[in-house]
């Protein structure tokens, strides 16, 4: 199994950042997302524990589920299929409040199950290809909540 992290700090509250990130219909907004949607409701919020999202990335088709639901603080999932296929034990968003905004670290650990080379393509296929995903989803959602400060209307002399 590979572990992979990626980290990113936003110019948010931690309420707005884990809202957007774990509605992950908002991910079709990045590169690389081309359809997310809520099969099936968590039990305390739609993408609460107990969640089906199902996620179409240009990588592959993934069925994930929630277990675990706590905001603004954390979030886990399971992939329970996927294809091409692949084994994945963990994925787990945590949500920070920094001086910065808040810091999100996203880990997942996972394999690709192909014998004798899984190890390989796992390390230098999946690896890259995921953490820039998830980079380009964190971008994302960075571009849409983060605070910018608005430009003054600029004064030309007549």
């Amino acid at each position: 199994m590979e572990t992979m992290t990626v980290e990113r700090v936003i110019d948010a509250p931690a309420e707005d950042v884990f809202a957007w990130l774990t509605t992950t219909t908002h991910y079709t907004r990045s590169p690389l997302i081309l359809r997310c949607r809520l099969a099936r409701p968590g039990e305390s919020a739609p993408y609460g524990v107990g969640a089906v999202r199902i996620h179409l990335w240009l990588i592959g088709w993934f069925r994930e589920r929630i277990t675990q639901y706590d905001p603004p603080y954390s979030t886990e999932y399971v992939v329970e299929r996927s294809l091409p296929p692949a084994r994945h034990e963990l994925g787990r968003m945590t949500f920070t409040e920094t001086d910065g905004g808040t810091l999100v670290r996203w880990t997942t650990r996972a394999e690709i199950p192909v014998p004798l080379l899984g190890t390989f393509l796992t390390r230098h296929l999946a690896r890259p290809v995921i953490t820039r995903t998830f980079g380009n989803i964190l971008a994302t959602a960075d571009k849409a909540l983060t605070r910018r400060p608005r430009r003054p209307f600029p004064h030309h002399a007549c």
